[in-house]
């Protein structure tokens, strides 16, 4: 697998509604409900809104042709902890998570999507404002260590858990700041989604999982 890297960008300009980006409002079909959960004591809470990634856009980087070429992927994942909300759920840390800690959504037509905020259906919105990014197959070692497709260069062990051992990085997060948050994973470390290679083959998203690591 090559890695591609996510280069966040210095403004805060995003050009339009299936654009790429971190944070902000996610893309939604018109009616589609915002990912939500509930957590042990009944309380309903949003999904995170980490990122989302237009594959048209991505798909000259795709080198082994891994994802869809056209459509939306969206990451929603429960990592408010990590970005100063403590009074939240912390159900990723340092081992693999359940399939129920992230969500990912595929859109495969964007031509019909409106942003979409989770205050809409009443829960309080908390999301830093949107950040757009690029991509690169370069090596840039001055910038974080956002990568679709990274290696798990950050893994002390050889391989994950039974029966993960051949599962692969689909998104990896690097701890990042900027001027309406700061997000740290565990000392300054990495949140990275897992998916099996017969699922990313099929380009199915619905058993995705997740794990933080740290040096």
């Amino acid at each position: 697998m090559y890695p591609v890297r996510i280069i966040p960008s210095k403004c805060h300009y995003i050009s339009g509604t299936a654009s790429s980006h971190f944070w902000g409002c996610p893309s939604l079909p018109d009616g589609y409900e915002y990912p939500a959960y509930t957590d042990r004591k009944g309380k309903n809470y949003p999904y995170f809104f980490v990122c989302q990634i237009n594959l048209e856009e991505f798909a000259r980087f795709d080198r082994e042709k891994l994802l869809p070429d056209k459509g939306l992927l969206s990451f929603f994942a429960k990592i408010d902890n990590y970005l100063g909300y403590y009074d939240t759920p912390a159900d990723i840390g340092g081992s693999i998570s359940g399939n129920d800690a992230v969500k990912i959504l595929y859109f495969p037509d964007i031509r019909k999507l409106k942003k979409i905020s989770p205050e809409q259906f009443g829960y309080e919105f908390r999301s830093p404002e949107g950040l757009p990014f690029e991509f690169s197959t370069g090596s840039f070692s001055s910038y974080d260590e956002h990568m679709l497709f990274a290696p798990p260069s950050h893994r002390q062990w050889e391989t994950w858990d039974t029966p993960f051992e051949e599962w692969k990085i689909l998104l990896q997060i690097d701890s990042f700041e900027g001027d309406d948050f700061e997000l740290n994973f565990m000392d300054i470390g990495v949140l990275d989604f897992l998916i099996s290679p017969h699922e990313l083959a099929m380009h199915c998203f619905d058993d995705v999982r997740a794990i933080v690591l740290s040096s």
